[in-house]
């Protein structure tokens, strides 16, 4: 079994085709889905995907494009929300200079909130990182300074020097259909060299879908293609790639139940 540790099935790409996504999904051999909140106010959407389906959970957190239309959002806030028994996490939340949607410091400050709330919880925090590598990596090793929190890098496009500084930090790395187009062999490289009990896969569904499925709405049955080059990368097999993945999978969203029905 494979899980997609992060996709969006309230977007409405997936949304307008949920029962067609979740039987396909099944199909492919992926027995879970973690969908991701890109905004707090939404959090009634998320958690009623994860109630009406059996093999969907949720997080709760603001994206760093929505930081500047939620900055008040506090700890306490965060910390209740992710009180449901499906909810697993905390996030999306962090930095992106890419495109720069909200001011850099109330993302920076948004983003620390949400930290603080995966620490007081335990859940892990979902980091989108995107073209901010030395401000991500210095808030990284100063908040674990002042006390230890779980999270992964999700999506994971950026410079070997921030894989490895969340490696050191005890963080996991998780790839996404970006691993299989043609002209990521720097990120395969990457990959590769990542210890096998800190990668994950996902599929960013709508986004970034893999090839052979490139210029469509990505969706959860695909996350298959992305599992099978990392374990290319590695010299493993689909089966034994997706084995390792699963189980750090269930090792890092440790509130999901470890057995498949």
């Amino acid at each position: 079994m494979l899980i997609d540790t992060h996709c969006h099935l309230d977007f409405p790409e997936i949304a307008a085709d949920m029962a067609g996504v979740l039987a396909r999904a099944q199909a492919a051999g992926v027995g879970r889905m973690v969908t991701i909140s890109t905004r707090v106010k939404k959090y009634d959407v998320y958690r009623a995907l994860a109630e009406q389906n059996d093999n969907v959970w949720f997080t709760v957190g603001t994206h760093p494009h929505q930081a500047h239309e939620e900055p008040d959002v506090t700890v306490a806030d965060l910390v209740a929300l992710a009180s449901h028994p499906r909810c697993i996490g905390i996030g999306e939340a962090g930095l992106d200079y890419h495109y720069d949607k909200s001011p850099r410091d109330v993302a920076a400050r948004v983003f620390r909130t949400h930290i603080a709330a995966a620490r007081q919880t335990g859940l892990p925090l979902v980091i989108h990182s995107r073209d901010a590598d030395a401000d991500m990596a210095a808030i990284l090793r100063d908040e674990m300074g002042m006390g230890r929190f779980n999270a992964l890098l999700h999506c994971f496009t950026s410079s070997r020097e921030l894989a490895e500084t969340a490696i050191e930090l005890g963080l996991y790395v998780s790839f996404s259909g970006v691993l299989t187009f043609k002209n990521s062999q720097g990120l395969r490289d990457i990959a590769a060299d990542m210890p096998m009990d800190r990668v994950l896969v996902e599929t960013d569904a709508p986004f970034l879908a893999p090839t052979p499925h490139r210029g469509k709405p990505n969706q959860p049955a695909w996350v298959a293609e992305t599992n099978k080059v990392l374990g290319d990368t590695k010299g493993l097999t689909s089966e034994e790639i997706a084995s390792k993945t699963t189980s750090n999978a269930l090792r890092i969203f440790d509130k999901m139940p470890k057995g498949f029905e």
